[in-house]
C-alpha cells in the first residue's frame, strides 16, 4: 500500500492511497510460468498428453494457474491447453441431476405430524460459481431442500398439504431457485413423492370418509323415495282414469316375474271375476267385500 500527497493549483493539500491490484501478476509467478514453458519445450512431444485436455459437450472446465482462476471463462466443449504444474482444472456436468429427499417429519399449522419426500431436478447454469462460490454445490443444495420442504410445508394445514401438492411444489421451487442463484445452480423442478400419515389418523380419516358417504347415500335414498312417491301417485291418478291401465300393469309385472326362470307365480285374483258364477248365493253376497286369492301356476 503506497501513501503520498500533492499540492493542488489551489493550494489545498490531496492526500491518496495506492492499493496494490490483487490480480496482478507476481514475479514468483512469471517465473513459474517460464518454467513451465520451457518444461514443455524440453519434453516435446510427451508433453503434448499432459498439456492438452479434452471436455464433453456436457461439460465445462475451470482453470486455475497457480490458485488464480484464469481468464476467459470456463473451457470446453473440445479441446484445451494447461501447463504442467501450474495449472489444475475442475469438470463440471452441465446435465439435470435429479436427487430424493429425504423423509422428513413435519408438523404442520394444524398440529399434525406427518412425513414427506419430494424429488428435486437442478443443473449448473454458471459452472464459475458453482466451483469458486461453494465448498460442494451438490451437497449444499441437498441440504437446503431438505430445510426448505420442513419451512414451506410448516406453514399449511394438513388439507392444504393433501390437496395443493402443485402449489407447494412451485412455492418449493421458487425459494430453492432463489437461494441456489448465487452458487449457479438453478433448480429446475421439485415435486412431492409421498405424504404418510400416522396409522390413527389413517382410521380416523377413513371412517369420517365413511360416514360422510354413508350421510350422503341415505339423503339420495330419502330424495329417490320422495321421486317415487310423486310418480306413484300420478300413476295412480291415470289408473283411476282409466281402468284398463291397470290390467296392463298387471300383465307387464306377470311378463317381469316369469322372466327371472321362476318356477311358480302367485298373482291376486279378486273376487269379483266370480260374481256370475256366485249369483245364487243371495243377495247378501253381493255386498261382501272383495277377497283377494293366491294361485300358483307352474310354468
Amino acid at each position: 500500500m503506497d501513501f503520498g500527497c500533492h499540492d493542488k493549483d489551489s493550494g489545498e493539500v490531496e492526500c491518496y492511497f495506492e492499493i496494490p491490484n490483487p490480480e496482478a501478476v507476481g514475479c514468483v509467478e512469471r517465473f513459474a510460468t517460464l518454467l513451465s514453458y520451457l518444461l514443455v519445450i524440453i519434453t516435446f512431444p510427451f508433453s503434448l498428453f499432459e498439456c492438452f485436455k479434452v471436455v464433453q459437450e456436457f461439460e465445462r472446465a475451470v482453470i486455475f494457474r497457480l490458485g488464480r482462476l484464469r481468464k476467459g471463462g470456463a473451457r470446453g466443449p473440445g479441446l484445451f491447453f494447461v501447463l504442467p504444474c501450474i495449472d489444475t482444472y475442475r469438470k463440471v456436468d452441465l446435465r439435470t441431476v435429479s436427487f430424493d429427499v429425504p423423509p422428513q417429519e413435519v408438523l404442520t399449522r394444524d398440529s399434525v405430524t406427518v412425513a414427506v419426500d419430494a424429488v428435486v431436478y437442478y443443473r449448473i447454469k454458471e459452472p464459475l460459481n458453482a466451483v469458486v462460490r461453494v465448498a460442494d454445490y451438490s451437497a449444499s443444495t441437498r441440504l437446503l431442500a431438505a430445510t426448505t420442504l420442513r419451512n414451506v410445508l410448516g406453514m399449511r394445514d394438513l388439507a392444504q398439504l393433501l390437496s395443493d401438492r402443485e402449489a407447494i411444489s412451485h412455492m418449493m421451487q421458487a425459494s430453492l431457485d432463489e437461494a441456489t442463484e448465487p452458487w449457479g445452480v438453478e433448480v429446475e423442478r421439485v415435486e412431492i413423492k409421498d405424504v404418510r400419515l400416522p396409522v390413527q389418523l389413517q382410521k380416523a380419516m377413513a371412517a369420517e370418509a365413511e360416514a360422510d358417504r354413508e350421510a350422503r347415500a341415505k339423503i339420495i335414498a330419502a330424495e329417490g323415495e320422495i321421486k317415487a312417491s310423486k310418480a306413484l301417485k300420478e300413476a295412480s291418478l291415470v289408473m283411476i282414469d282409466n281402468p284398463m291401465a291397470l290390467q296392463l300393469r298387471y300383465l307387464q309385472s306377470l311378463s317381469s316375474i316369469s322372466a327371472e326362470k321362476n318356477s311358480t307365480i302367485i298373482f291376486p285374483f279378486p273376487m269379483d271375476f266370480l260374481k256370475a258364477f256366485l249369483g245364487g248365493a243371495g243377495p247378501s253376497t253381493t255386498h261382501q267385500p272383495s277377497v283377494q286369492m293366491t294361485q300358483s301356476l307352474p310354468i
